[in-house]
């Protein structure tokens, strides 16, 4: 199949349009006094789909549970949504709050996001409902129109269809970086592209721009009490600060990090407490580092600690089902013990067969042998071995990233064909390792639906994870993202300014 350029379409005008809408309307809470502000932006739109921010600020007594309802008027569908719980009967739609971000105090505001798909057209809400009470622009409710604060015109901006690369790559290939609009995160990226994220986590930072809940969960040693670890603002890095107060004096390991995709695909430590296993999960100060000039610290996996989740039934690509995936680590902290993996694994976490996997593995492992040079590599792990490219000879267009921050990336239609691609995560575009047909006998795929993080797909219900890693943000699409969109989610790891 003749690849594809999508910056040729984009540069001949052949693109599809995103429509950014704004709409503020004055609001009354059943709990405030005074009313509230709703913000309800369309930030992204491609064919049949769209991605909206929703900003709730409270103009009067501080509440400590919210709804918000509304209804849509041309038959849109949410199919994910984040920083909140929803359910849609028909055209109707109520957005609840989650446990840690109910509590609105006089003059906060509080956001969710999420994606959704539309037929004909995809107008904004005329009305909005807070706590039960109509959005009519008065302090006492009402069931009058909504007043309209604030309009934004919609701006037409370029955006690629997902369509798939198919021919092997003759060399490797440095991609030109698409710098991304500031207000877009990786999985607004990939959600503007027709792939979304079904699977987001990250110890660093939020990956969509609405995202204002917790990164991951810690767990200190002294009264074995937990706590969640947020962002500094929605989009923003991880509050630090808050993991130090909590673990001073002691030390903490990480036990959860959460999925910010709404799908509830959060990943725990492979051991008693957590998924079950015979893991420990990681210390939670091993390493800092800075993203944007703000302190951080990685998941920092040494041999014996892991993660995982049973995504089958929310959301992770099943079967041949296509599947994009991506993740930040390091060139320094690597090892050859099997495997450090993110991606698809298997559910009763056992060897099932070729294709049960669709993981990125990061490490310094020559599985088939004949390999040149020491690593460590990107390279596919599908069950039954680490693939340099599209079997089991060497790939010589295999390149090793030794440098401290990684971006990895694997792609795979789940029939016929699969996309190997590194970069630096601090300078520079990717370079396509491979582009090509998948290894023989793994089509179709037969992917299960389980996250892996940090060991291989069958590990670690009766043994342990012998690999080592560091991982700093990653998700999983679904769905086969185009060129343009890997560029432009390397492009935005680059501004994240990991040092």
């Amino acid at each position: 199949m003749k690849r594809i350029d999508h910056r040729a379409w984009v540069a001949s005008g052949v693109a599809a349009v995103v429509v950014a809408a704004g709409l503020t309307v004055a609001a009354t809470s059943a709990q405030a006094a005074s009313g509230c502000q709703v913000s309800y932006t369309v930030s992204s739109q491609w064919p049949g789909g769209f991605g909206a921010n929703v900003t709730v600020t409270n103009l009067g007594s501080a509440v400590s549970s919210w709804q918000l309802a509304w209804s849509f008027a041309a038959g849109q569908t949410i199919t994910q949504l984040w920083n909140g719980t929803y359910t849609q009967s028909g055209s109707n739609v109520t957005v609840t709050n989650v446990s840690y971000n109910g509590s609105i105090p006089t003059g906060g505001s509080v956001n969710f996001g999420f994606n959704g798909s539309w037929t004909t057209s995809n107008p904004v809400p005329g009305s909005f409902a807070l706590n039960g009470t109509t959005c009519d622009g008065s302090t006492s409710g009402g069931s009058g129109s909504p007043t309209p604060t604030a309009s934004a015109t919609p701006t037409p901006t370029p955006s690629t269809s997902a369509s798939a690369s198919a021919s092997a790559s003759a060399s490797p290939s440095a991609s030109p970086s698409t710098t991304p609009p500031a207000t877009k995160q990786p999985c607004d990226i990939y959600a503007a592209g027709g792939t979304p994220c079904v699977a987001a986590h990250s110890t660093v930072r939020a990956l969509y721009a609405a995202y204002s809940g917790p990164l991951y969960q810690v767990r200190r040693s002294s009264d074995n009490s937990t706590k969640d670890i947020g962002v500094l603002a929605a989009g923003g890095v991880v509050n630090a600060a808050a993991q130090d107060s909590f673990c001073a004096g002691t030390s903490c390991v990480i036990t959860v990090v959460y999925d910010q995709s709404g799908h509830g695909n959060s990943v725990a430590y492979q051991g008693s407490g957590g998924a079950g296993g015979h893991d420990s999960p990681s210390t939670a100060t091993t390493e800092t580092l800075s993203a944007g000039g703000k302190k951080a610290y990685s998941l920092y996996i040494k041999p014996g600690n892991s993660y995982w989740h049973n995504g089958s039934s929310s959301g992770m690509p099943l079967g041949s089902a296509p599947q994009g995936a991506y993740m930040v680590t390091s060139g320094t902290h690597v090892n050859g013990g099997c495997c450090f993996d993110y991606g698809n694994s298997e559910t009763d976490r056992r060897a099932d067969g070729a294709g049960a996997m669709d993981a990125i593995n990061f490490s310094t492992s020559c599985w088939f042998g004949g390999c040149s040079g020491s690593g460590p590599w990107v390279q596919a792990d599908l069950e039954y071995g680490l693939f340099p490219g599209g079997g089991t000879a060497w790939n010589p267009n295999q390149r090793a990233f030794n440098s401290k921050f990684v971006t990895a990336m694997l792609k795979n239609n789940g029939t016929t064909q699969m996309a190997l691609k590194g970069a630096n995560a601090q300078s520079g575009g990717l370079t396509t390792l491979w582009s090509g047909s998948l290894p023989p006998g793994y089509n179709p795929m037969k992917q299960q639906g389980a996250i892996i993080l940090g060991s291989g797909g069958d590990c670690c219900a009766t043994n342990t994870n012998l690999s080592q890693g560091t991982f700093y943000e990653g998700a999983v699409t679904a769905g086969y993202p185009s060129d343009a969109t890997d560029n432009a989610v390397q492009a935005n790891i680059v501004a994240a300014g990991y040092q």
